[in-house]
């Protein structure tokens, strides 16, 4: 059975998507068989990118996936390595069973507060759900500076959430690179340090947390 890893968010445009698509390029360039789950049936981001990726032939390939809840991604789920589910940006009762089930929960946030407020209150309902602490991560997205970084992950460890290392900083070019098909990991300039110590982080949790629950990864 794969290692999954579910992303969640109370609102839109924190850069969960994006995240998804960066976590998927880095594992499947690594060698991973990786199954990319759209589970937002009202935007189908995943599958718009998927569609540029192919036509402008980058490798390498990422099976995705749009469902309309995450029942259906067990019955294909079995032969893959790792299972990423993008779900929908707001809370629900599936949102929960997801996170229940997920080797990792991942929400991504901006630095501002109308973020960060959101975004902890999802983990005070989830933690109270039964979900375990050390399984819910918080990754910094879309920050301009440093400041504006160290401010944000003071906020969030405050509140007793781990929160990745390094960030997914705001870039025209990693705007260009989804728009063709790629993810911000696969960008010509080559990857930012921010989004390197983020990516590292990322799995180095999932392996933790994979190998605490089955044994695993």
């Amino acid at each position: 059975m794969p290692v999954v890893i579910a992303l969640v968010s109370q609102k839109g445009g924190v850069g969960k998507s994006t995240l998804a698509r960066a976590i998927a390029a880095v594992a499947a360039r690594a060698g991973l068989k990786v199954r990319l789950v759209d589970l937002d049936p009202q935007q189908r981001t995943l599958l718009v990118w998927e569609q540029a990726r192919r036509n402008n032939e980058i490798w390498p390939e990422i099976t995705i996936e749009a469902l309309a809840t995450s029942e259906g991604s067990s019955a294909t789920a079995p032969f893959d390595d790792l299972l990423i589910l993008d779900l929908p940006g707001q809370m629900s009762e599936a949102t929960l069973q997801v996170a229940l089930r997920a080797h990792l929960v991942v929400q991504p946030s901006g630095p501002s507060l109308d973020d960060l407020h959101p975004g902890i209150l999802v983990f005070h309902a989830l933690l109270k759900c039964g979900v375990p602490r050390e399984r819910l991560v918080f990754a910094l997205c879309r920050v301009l500076n440093q400041a504006e970084e160290d401010k944000a992950r003071d906020h969030l460890t405050a509140t007793g959430y781990a929160v990745l290392p390094g960030a997914i900083p705001e870039r025209a070019a990693y705007r260009e690179a989804l728009d063709c098909g790629r993810s911000l990991t696969e960008i010509d300039s080559g990857l930012d340090q921010l989004v390197s110590a983020l990516m590292a982080g990322l799995f180095k949790k999932v392996e933790e947390q994979a190998y605490a629950t089955s044994g695993q990864f």
